[in-house]
């Protein structure tokens, strides 16, 4: 279900993400098939950064080791984030995780 909002990169995976900051909690919510992109609930509001940093927080804890940052659209809620020192298929196993 995800698969098509990954893609490999130099230096790791990028991933488009569909964000709703000021939710009540941070997770995943689904998958927006015409963007391409995984939805994701983020608790923080957007406001300085909040949402951008609980983002990233959030798929480095899924991901334990990895590093992620936003590299692409910091100020929309449609982002493209950057995530190192993990495998596509790691990736994918742990959003799926997160949206359960």
């Amino acid at each position: 279900m995800f698969d098509g909002a990954l893609r490999e990169a130099s230096g790791g995976v990028l991933i488009d993400v569909d964000v709703r900051p000021g939710a009540s909690s941070t997770r995943v919510t689904g998958y927006h098939e015409g963007r391409r992109a995984v939805r994701v609930d983020v608790a923080a509001p957007p406001e300085r950064g909040a949402a951008n940093r609980a983002l990233a927080a959030f798929l480095e804890s899924l991901l334990r080791g990895a590093s992620a940052r936003v590299v692409r659209g910091a100020g929309s809620r449609h982002k493209t984030v950057l995530v190192q020192g993990v495998a596509r298929g790691a990736l994918l196993e742990a959003l799926r995780r997160g949206a359960g």
